[in-house]
């Protein structure tokens, strides 16, 4: 007797169902784990929520939305990074969401599922995913462009532009990128027949009018502001040392296409000895200008990214990894042909598993185990609710005054920035990164000045004491990280610069 797997059977009957339980099980899981292990947030979360404070138009960061919304979730949440982290899941489910959709409308519903299932396992979707920021708040709206762009382009369903104009106007609105990564689809329906007849229409004009509409007021602020958006290439002599880059760019990306490049291999046929045990999972055939549209989107953005990186010297792919590895699963399954068998299921099952947990895992050992091993600091051990709890509270005690703004050490004044007073955060070293404040109205307003003490004293470091005259530094205060391990306390030496008299 023929056995049929249960998951199978439920992947062919019941794709959506399937679809919505590991989605949202992967969600919860990168729920879950920030608020049960960070004590402070990872990466420049901090940094977000300093300039979503602030509403600015437009900062050096970029656009403003991915800055907004950090602020209103977290507001929303009673000034509580929990709003942040939930934010940055609903971000993943609609980015699956989407990809569910155009996987299904090219391959059907149980080869949209094995899309899903594949594209979950690339590791930028998982702990990289909780840093809500504009590399997070795009991939979403990526991914519905991309959806409404086929509907539109390939399929030529009107109805999609004014969906495609609404995502294509919010993504000039969250990164940078946009700029870029916005051709991508003209340049498709440029290069094909039936993508031609379709942008000859005037859908296409109205929807370029409602991008302009949204995009607007940033583009004026980069107009009023003189913002370079465009940097200059790089000297011919830095070719060389771009290209390595380049080169560790994209070992970077093929690292985090692991677990797709090893499930994928899993199930190669020459590596069963049993082939009638495999199950099948059947697709219509697919429209080769859909396969196309695959292979494009699954190319494109991680090239021009890279490209970019290399002229411009970006730390990343420009766009992020997320948008770069976004349609490699689904190119993965168009590439497998209209039967896939999965062959040694036992084996798949526990290779995903092992690629789904195996983040969460990873971020359990950096945070209790690496401070025993490794004298490096993790930033979400830092205890970033006792630090802005202390410093709100300790300034009000002397002034009796609500505390308006944090300087000094960046990171430090951002985290006390997410405390209970919700100071301004001012960049003293590079004061025009943060226009909302200036010095000379932080010496009006007062504020507290933090730096890492290096010694019992609290002596202000050379620089501080230079931009801030007559500090009269107070008995620095200890905090206790999540796990300490081999490193000393966090010793925070700190000032107090008491507002004038009105």
């Amino acid at each position: 007797m023929r056995f049929t797997s249960l998951i199978v059977e439920l992947i062919r009957a019941r794709p959506r169902l399937v679809f919505w339980i590991v989605v949202l099980c992967q969600a919860a899981i990168w729920l879950v784990v920030p608020l049960l292990l960070y004590r402070g947030p990872p990466g420049d979360l901090a940094t977000v929520l300093a300039y979503g404070r602030e509403y600015q138009v437009g900062t050096d960061l970029g656009p403003p939305l991915a800055f907004w919304l950090a602020d209103i979730a977290f507001r929303a949440a009673g000034n509580h990074i929990f709003g942040v982290y939930l934010l940055a899941q609903l971000c993943f489910i609609a980015t699956c969401r989407a990809l569910f959709y155009l996987a299904r409308n090219m391959v059907g519903g149980p080869q949209a599922v094995l899309v899903v299932l594949l594209t979950m396992t690339v590791t930028a979707f998982s702990s990289p995913g909780v840093e809500f920021g504009p590399l997070v708040l795009a991939r979403p709206l990526w991914s519905m462009l991309l959806l409404h762009a086929w509907l539109a382009i390939g399929e030529g369903r009107r109805n999609a532009w004014f969906a495609l104009s609404i995502e294509a106007g919010l993504l000039l609105l969250t990164t940078s990128s946009a700029m870029w990564l916005l051709w991508l689809p003209v340049a498709f329906g440029l290069a094909t027949a039936r993508g031609r007849r379709n942008l000859t229409s005037f859908d296409p004009l109205f929807a370029l009018l409602v991008i302009v509409v949204l995009a607007l007021p940033y583009l004026m602020w980069v107009i009023r502001a003189d913002a370079i958006v465009v940097p200059a290439l790089p000297a011919a002599i830095d070719l060389a040392g771009r290209a390595q880059h380049g080169g560790l760019l994209l070992g970077g990306l093929l690292a985090m296409l692991a677990g797709v490049i090893v499930l994928t291999a899993m199930n190669w046929g020459w590596l069963v000895r049993r082939p009638e045990d495999a199950q099948v999972i059947f697709r219509p055939p697919v429209d080769p200008l859909a396969r196309r549209y695959v292979y494009f989107f699954a190319l494109a953005p991680g090239l021009l990214g890279g490209l970019l990186a290399v002229l411009y010297g970006f730390d990343r792919v420009a766009g992020g990894a997320g948008i770069a590895l976004m349609m490699a699963g689904l190119a993965v399954v168009v590439a497998s042909g209209d039967l896939i068998l999965l062959r040694r299921q036992q084996v798949l099952r526990k290779v995903w598993a092992f690629a789904i947990v195996a983040p969460a895992l990873a971020a359990f050992a950096s945070l209790l185990i690496q401070p025993w091993i490794s004298n490096r600091e993790v930033d979400t051990a830092l205890p970033a609710n006792e630090i802005g709890r202390f410093f709100g509270e300790s300034f009000e005690r002397r002034t009796g005054q609500k505390l308006q703004a944090a300087a000094g050490d960046p990171q430090l004044a951002s985290l006390i920035g997410m405390g209970p007073a919700r100071p301004h955060v001012l960049l003293d070293a590079t004061p025009s990164r943060t226009p909302w404040i200036t010095p000379q109205s932080f010496a009006e307003t007062g504020g507290v000045v933090v730096w890492r003490a290096a010694d019992t004293v609290g002596t202000p470091p050379e620089d501080i004491a230079v931009r801030f005259p007559g500090l009269a530094p107070e008995v620095p205060r200890a905090f206790d990280r999540l796990v300490n391990g081999r490193q000393p306390a966090l010793r925070i030496g700190w000032a107090i610069v008491r507002p004038k008299a009105p």
